[in-house]
């Protein structure tokens, strides 16, 4: 089985050969195609210290990498990491959420990524019909939405917060994850847990008056526990951004440099030390994966930026196990659920039927169906669907193309409260 990886020189790539290699799933091929070709070589080259007894080859172009495989793993940053440490500087110095996946900075991505990835996803169409899109690009639920609107293609997308948060709640509760089942309902970066059942029992009701409990559910101080007593959700944690938006771009001036700096730099030393020749470059590519994770959130929420412990639980989620467990439960047939970004297929009635939503889904030879999720929480319900509103405009803006178009998009982002904002917005953003 050949697995092809579109954006083959990104950070996380050795990871998921890692995993997916480990995986005893007939795979003998892992193809790997990025336009960033000497960047490319390095990342292959730490791929296939872990490739087990499978290839990794690279490419020049993307056809030859996808010709005949199986599933195609799409991961893309158009215009690299300094195009993200562009639009979050720009968004913050115009008082707006500087972040790559929500607000200004979701937009602008997503605005760049879909006409390259929509050409993608066509040569996978006609190369490798039968292949399965596996797309960790984001603003995934966009991203996702865009292919599944303009091309043939058979794409699930791939996001880890909401198995994160899964293990985060259960952990807040003493109970096993693996065991309990998980209500959730929403968008890519977006999304509630309603309830959680454990032995056909809910839980939810246990937290709400424990404050002790209630703070243990998020790592980083994202939500008060009174506020989630008010909401009687449990958001993952992007919904911080829609739920304190001035508290987020306050953290982020505090702080005097965005994520996505934080990132360029821990990458730039990565790549210095890789090209310099240290000894063991496994053991210095995982040091950056440790300290990329340690910070997270971290700016945002008002923390330092220091170091955070690992959970306990880190091994079980990433992006990387995701696609594993997605892939997985494809060509075993195994029928798990994950939570996945899928067609809607009339499971939540307040959007329409071909909208991507997030949702536990059952995985199997088939691929993915979502499992139903029912009517928004009235709570959150006019939040859900002004943002795929919004997400819906985006894609025809990049469609038609025109300036006008993408203001009128963007002006319907909960984030940015007005026209005006949205039109100068538009003129500072990479777009």
């Amino acid at each position: 089985m050949k697995i092809a990886v579109i954006g083959g020189a990104g950070v996380r790539v050795p990871l998921l050969v890692n995993g997916l290699a480990g995986a005893a799933l007939g795979i003998d091929e892992f193809a790997l195609y990025d336009p960033d070709q000497p960047r490319l070589k390095v990342v292959a080259d730490l791929a296939g210290r872990r490739s087990g007894a499978a290839r990794v080859t690279t490419h020049a172009s993307a056809a030859p990498a996808i010709d005949g495989a199986a599933f195609v793993i799409t991961s893309l940053r158009v215009g690299g990491i300094e195009a993200r440490v562009r639009d979050e500087q720009a968004a913050l110095s115009l008082g707006f959420v500087g972040q790559e996946t929500v607000g200004p900075g979701g937009f602008a991505m997503a605005v760049r990524t879909i006409p390259p990835l929509v050409e993608y996803a066509r040569e996978v169409v006609r190369l490798a019909p039968r292949a399965w899109i596996i797309n960790f690009t984001n603003p995934a639920g966009l991203v996702t939405q865009a292919l599944t609107n303009e091309t043939g293609a058979r794409v699930i997308g791939i996001c880890d917060t909401p198995a994160e948060v899964f293990q985060e709640v259960a952990h807040a509760l003493g109970l096993p994850a693996d065991e309990c089942g998980f209500d959730y309902v929403g968008l890519n970066h977006l999304g509630f847990i309603r309830e959680v059942h454990y032995r056909g029992e809910p839980q939810l009701a246990r937290l709400w008056d424990d404050q002790a409990a209630l703070a243990r559910v998020y790592r980083t101080p994202l939500f008060s526990p009174a506020r989630l007593r008010e909401l009687r959700l449990l958001p993952t944690e992007y919904v911080f951004y829609y739920d304190s938006p001035e508290r987020a771009v306050a953290n982020l001036r505090a702080a005097g440099e965005t994520r996505g700096m934080v990132i360029a730099r821990l990458t730039r030393e990565l790549f210095d030390d890789l090209a310099k020749g240290v000894l063991d470059p496994v053991a210095r590519y995982e040091r950056y994966l440790s300290e990329r994770s340690a910070g997270y959130m971290q700016l945002e929420s008002g923390g330092d930026g220091g170091h955070q412990a690992p959970a306990p639980w880190a091994h079980l989620t990433g992006y990387d196990k995701i696609a594993l467990n997605t892939i997985q439960a494809m060509v075993r047939h195994s029928n798990a659920i994950i939570p996945l970004n899928v067609v809607n297929r009339g499971n939540i009635p307040e959007l329409a039927d071909d909208d991507v939503i997030e949702a536990p889904a059952v995985v199997n030879a088939n691929g993915p169906r979502a499992l139903h999720v029912g009517a928004l929480p009235p709570q959150v319900r006019d939040l859900v669907v002004q943002v795929k509103a919004f997400e819906r405009a985006t894609i025809a803006a990049v469609r038609t193309g025109t300036r006008e178009a993408l203001v009128e998009a963007l002006a319907l982002n909960p984030l940015v409260p007005t026209h005006a904002a949205a039109a100068r917005l538009v003129e500072v953003l990479s777009l």
